[in-house]
């Protein structure tokens, strides 16, 4: 089976720096690479620290868009803001130019040609992506293969955690790789990864979503 990922993180922001966020990629990074047996799993692509909307871009559509993987998956840890349909933040943001639109990343997702598509997006208002309305108010959001996780809801911020260096719904994503959200046979899916995730936050807290359109995990 086919899988490869790209994996995102920055903390390296003009004027707003964060400090978990490639912490949270490198970790994720590594998870994602092997089984628990040790076999290899995802072909990962780490961007640390990327710097340019182009770049990021480029990496989307080499993820999604080029060859036909059984799974392509897309990590970002970093700045997310709600203009409009919502944005991944990246360094050279200027005016209301501030990075890769949610939108576009539906688009890519929509001409991909890997069976099962898959984003875990850990920013704030992260939950505006995949939202009806976005493209247009007709056309279906998410199409077949789809599977969205999502730090916060769309007019929450997502926290960073000081005391173990990482995000705290990806410190909970780690945990629940790590065995936490397993079945009896070891196997993990968006779904338990979701459930494992959701259930471990109080009601106060922020809230994941978790979007999807697929017959099978």
């Amino acid at each position: 089976m086919s899988r490869k990922a790209l994996v995102v993180g920055i903390d390296d922001y003009p004027d707003c720096p964060l400090s978990g966020c490639v912490n949270d990629a490198e970790e994720i990074k590594n998870l994602l690479e092997t089984n628990g047996d040790g076999s290899p799993n995802f072909e990962v692509k780490f961007a640390p620290n990327i710097q340019t909307k182009d770049e990021l871009l480029d990496l989307l559509n080499a993820l999604f868009c080029e060859g036909d993987s059984d799974i392509s998956l897309f990590y970002f840890s970093g700045h997310g803001t709600d203009e409009v349909t919502g944005k991944i933040v990246t360094p050279d943001f200027k005016g209301r130019d501030m990075g890769v639109s949610m939108s576009d990343i539906l688009a890519l997702l929509k001409q991909s040609k890997s069976k099962n598509k898959v984003v875990i997006l850990d920013c704030c208002f992260s939950g505006k992506f995949g939202e009806l309305g976005v493209i247009s108010s007709n056309e279906t959001v998410l199409g077949e293969g789809v599977t969205i996780m999502t730090a916060s809801s769309r007019d929450q911020y997502a926290v960073e955690d000081g005391i173990t260096g990482h995000g705290v719904f990806t410190e909970l994503l780690i945990q629940g790789l790590l065995g936490g959200a397993a079945d009896v046979g070891g196997n993990i899916t968006p779904a338990s990864l979701y459930s494992f995730v959701d259930q471990s936050l109080g009601a106060w807290e922020q809230r994941p979503l978790f979007k999807t359109n697929i017959s099978r995990f």
